[in-house]
């Protein structure tokens, strides 16, 4: 059987639940400043905007991250 991506690339995996925490957003927030990581970002929306943000979703066409700004 063929090695599992996690294992052939030497990353960490965690689910939803697992990688909610306060420690694993910091560790990613860190990758993020130094630049170790990227999350492209595809569209930015003002809060009171939540329901367009939403329509683009359900298109499914977006590559990246949605992001709402207070």
């Amino acid at each position: 059987m063929a090695a599992s991506s996690v294992e052939r690339h030497g990353v960490k995996f965690e689910g939803n639940v697992a990688g909610a925490t306060v420690e694993v957003l910091a560790e990613l927030a860190g990758l993020i400043r130094t630049g170790r990581l990227e999350v492209p970002i595809a569209a930015t929306s003002p809060l009171d905007r939540v329901q367009d943000a939403f329509r683009e979703l359900e298109q499914r066409h977006t590559r990246g991250k949605i992001v709402l700004k207070p």
